[in-house]
């Protein structure tokens, strides 16, 4: 369960005018550490700070209230990896090869997914709003009670996934397929899609706005 751990601090940025909010920093120890600071645009050594960030993610399992808000991460290994309650908004994740990634309450929106395989993800109750994933694949992966609005999606994969109870509402799905998945209770309304596979999922149990009709899905199927 996460709803006892600490969810990541919304300290504003010191920079003067900025609403964004800082990042995490960190004690002596290595441990996040309390206060306000700046976010990723302002830090004073920007290069210290990514690399700190760097360095308690791959020092850890488990990793609880860290805002990375803005950071890049590339080519790095990802798998066994466990979030609770962080803040990865408008951050860039590239070439991500990993398995087993597992996130709880945590928060991607508007981040940029590109050339990723994150294969047997287990992410719930967590945010991805316009967030972009382009040849993602995130197969196999247990993704309940996610929100999914306003994504684009181009040439990825969501196939054998759960999705029960995610929220695809506004979403741009091109080249896109959720073949033999779980969308019981799942939202796709006001989508546009493009040459979107649905083959072996239990449609009838999604939910889908007026154009989700039989000649809306029959494409799909």
């Amino acid at each position: 369960m996460v709803y006892n751990q600490r969810m990541f601090q919304q300290n504003k940025c010191l920079a003067e005018g900025c609403k964004k909010t800082s990042l995490s920093v960190f004690n002596y120890y290595g441990e996040i550490a309390e206060g306000e600071n700046y976010c990723v645009d302002h830090f004073p050594d920007q290069q210290k700070i990514k690399d700190d960030i760097y360095n308690y993610i791959n020092q850890r399992q488990k990793i609880v209230g860290l805002n990375a808000s803005g950071i890049t991460f590339e080519n790095i290994d990802l798998t066994d990896k466990r979030f609770y309650g962080c803040n990865f908004q408008n951050c860039r994740f590239v070439n991500i090869h990993s398995t087993k990634f597992r996130s709880r309450m945590s928060f991607f929106d508007h981040s940029i997914f590109s050339d990723c395989a994150m294969l047997e993800s287990n992410m719930q109750f967590c945010s991805f709003g316009g967030c972009i994933f382009s040849h993602i694949l995130l197969t196999g992966s247990d993704m309940i009670h996610d929100n999914f609005c306003g994504i684009q999606a181009y040439q990825s994969s969501f196939d054998d996934s759960d999705l029960y109870n995610s929220r695809f509402i506004g979403a741009k799905l091109v080249d896109t397929s959720f073949r033999n998945c779980n969308i019981k209770n799942t939202m796709f309304f006001n989508i546009e899609k493009q040459n979107l596979l649905f083959k072996s999922s239990n449609l009838r149990e999604a939910i889908f706005d007026e154009r989700g009709s039989e000649m809306f899905l029959k494409d799909s199927m």
